[in-house]
């Protein structure tokens, strides 16, 4: 009986240490979820490929940018559990991007490298979506403690790179869409995060929560 209500008190002590991880786990699967439930039950559009390509694109783009606010955020509210958000997110966001390009490659063109060369080389949109694809995926190899440890000094600079990613998806949403308009909120957002980068804004806002 002890045991059990050990092991009890354990769990509850886990989920409240970690409720905002399972929270993120959640939202950010439900997304997959609901395609992998359309597709299954042929509730896609007459052009599923476009359609499963448009919402991996799109949740990757919206987990990349909530990534990149973790930052900012913990800087000023010192939340500490943002800093394990941020890795969470990232890696949820390259996942996402991993199905993107998969769709695109093997369902859209069947792997056909003749194909996916014009595709790629010929169309800048897709262009600077595969350089942030490929530094996305740098960076989720590079994710672990082994590879910090490796790394050492330079594991930090690496993971900056995922600002460039965060830009040249925006770019690649921008030139994507027929209303780049729409592309608006993202600009605007990741454009504000970027300046919350900055050293001295970092400061301010570090000092700020101190007050």
């Amino acid at each position: 009986m002890q045991d059990r209500k050990g092991a009890g008190w354990r769990s509850a002590t886990w989920r409240r240490a970690n409720w905002l991880h399972i929270i993120l786990h959640g939202l950010a699967l439900w997304p997959l979820t609901r395609i992998l439930w359309d597709l299954a039950w042929g509730r896609l559009s007459v052009d599923p490929v476009r359609e499963i390509i448009t919402r991996t694109g799109r949740i990757s783009l919206d987990l990349l940018v909530l990534s990149l606010a973790c930052t900012p955020l913990y800087t000023l509210t010192g939340f500490a559990s943002l800093l394990r958000a941020r890795k969470t997110l990232g890696l949820y966001a390259f996942l996402y991007v991993a199905l993107h390009f998969l769709t695109f490659a093997g369902w859209d063109y069947g792997f056909d490298v003749r194909l996916l060369w014009q595709a790629v080389f010929y169309q800048r949109y897709v262009i600077v979506g595969s350089i942030a694809g490929l530094i996305l995926l740098v960076l989720a190899i590079t994710s672990t403690r082994g590879w910090q440890r490796r790394l050492g000094k330079w594991w930090k600079r690496l993971q900056r790179l995922v600002y460039l990613a965060s830009v040249l998806a925006v770019l690649h949403f921008v030139w994507l869409l027929k209303e780049p308009r729409r592309a608006l909120p993202y600009v605007a957002v990741v454009g504000v995060l970027l300046v919350l980068r900055v050293p001295l804004v970092a400061r301010a806002g570090r000092q700020r929560r101190k007050q």
